[in-house]
């Protein structure tokens, strides 16, 4: 069974696309605003589902920030922790 996804993992999945640090990710920010393509958020998709995380790109395109994505994510994994990421 895959690790979950957790606040710190979502930030150094965030960073590692937008080319920044974990802890420069600005989760108020607007995620294609921020530098993200369809096809980065696609590949952020792909790795999200592999730890247990179902989620689609429309899903996350309604969302005008990361903070939101994370509330997404960490409801689609069971009730997972709401925590501030």
């Amino acid at each position: 069974m895959p690790a979950p996804l957790t606040p710190e993992g979502f930030r150094t999945d965030l960073a590692e696309f937008l080319y920044l640090e974990p802890d420069e990710v600005d989760l108020e920010g607007n995620p294609l605003y921020a530098g993200l393509d369809s096809l980065r958020i696609v590949t952020l998709i792909e790795r999200w589902r592999e730890t247990g995380v179902d989620v689609s790109f429309v899903e996350l395109a309604e969302r005008t920030s990361f903070a939101q994505w994370w509330e997404l994510l960490s409801t689609r994994q069971g009730g997972g922790d709401h925590a501030d990421a």
